[in-house]
């Protein structure tokens, strides 16, 4: 890179920025980020970001609130400290979810997110499959929204997972085409599980595809509390399918999800670095897959003024 760039890393993604760094060439700025006894939250950047482009990464996973206001202060850091622009990196962001009104009165706090976001300084976004493309929307500045789907079906290809012999699944019917997406990386066929209410008003799934005697995985944008994928995995295992995987790009692994990962039949869980998991949180059959290369070459790409469009083929 060159003397114009600097990366920086808050809590949330220290491992992950650090390999970031290591594939550019770099190493991390230097800053003090610490809480008050009261929660204040407080931060001190302790080298000159006068008109350097900057680039900053931070996951907004648990705990979300103290992440997301970390990251507004650093901007605000930043703007004051005269940086000639701030590139805010943010493999996993909070708050997605609440992308729409599903109910009278609610709020629609991504969107609220964003605005705080650009009003506090950001220049541009980078962000790692969020939960509803449209997100990016919502920001009225540059947003880069990266995949993660070439990632695992590089992997599955290394572990021979691809074929005719292989199904993709959406564990729910908003997941299609993520689902779409990695059978046709893995050359392989989709199928979906349903979800209805019996007469005793349980949820039953039923698949829509057949996986009787395949290996199939299942494959969804964030795992959180595990119950889609233990439940997915259930009925899989019930219609006969013959090796159960799982991936999903955001390991949050909430509660009792390790717990509840260990129990499923699920043979593999993949998921990304995308947040930082503790060990005593990582289920028996976790496998991590750094993304950390694709962030990189985000940056490098963005920094040099290069076309990022081959990074979504």
């Amino acid at each position: 890179m060159n003397q114009n760039f600097s990366l920086f890393s808050l809590n949330a993604s220290i491992p992950l920025a650090k390999k970031i760094a290591a594939k550019l060439n770099c190493s991390l700025g230097k800053l003090l980020s610490r809480q008050f006894s009261d929660g204040e939250i407080q931060i001190n950047i302790e080298e000159s970001v006068r008109g350097k482009n900057i680039y900053l990464v931070q996951a907004t996973n648990f705990p979300v609130n103290n992440h997301l206001w970390e990251l507004i202060i650093m901007i605000d850091a930043l703007k004051r400290a005269s940086a000639k622009t701030i590139n805010i990196i943010i493999p996993y962001f909070g708050y997605a979810r609440q992308d729409r009104k599903a109910a009278a009165r609610e709020p629609i706090t991504a969107k609220l997110v964003a605005n705080m976001l650009v009003k506090a300084g950001t220049t541009r976004l980078l962000t790692l499959d969020l939960h509803t493309v449209q997100l990016q929307g919502f920001f009225d500045i540059p947003e880069d929204n990266l995949f993660s789907t070439p990632l695992f079906a590089e992997y599955y290809r290394s572990r021979n997972l691809y074929g005719e012999n292989v199904v993709v699944i959406s564990p729910k019917n908003s997941g299609i085409s993520r689902a779409r997406s990695l059978a046709k990386y893995l050359n392989s066929t989709i199928a979906i599980i349903d979800h209805e209410k019996n007469e005793s008003k349980r949820q039953q799934g039923y698949i829509i595809g057949e996986v009787k005697n395949k290996k199939v995985i299942m494959v969804d944008d964030i795992l959180n509390t595990g119950i889609t994928f233990y439940a997915g995995s259930e009925v899989l295992s019930k219609a006969g399918a013959a090796e159960i995987y799982a991936c999903a790009t955001h390991g949050i692994l909430a509660n009792n999800a390790p717990d509840l990962m260990n129990l499923s039949p699920i043979k593999e869980i993949c998921v990304t670095d995308s947040v930082t998991i503790p060990r005593k949180c990582q289920p028996k059959n976790l496998k991590i897959i750094t993304c950390s290369k694709l962030l990189a070459e985000a940056i490098k790409r963005i920094h040099l003024k290069q076309s990022i469009s081959p990074l979504f083929r």
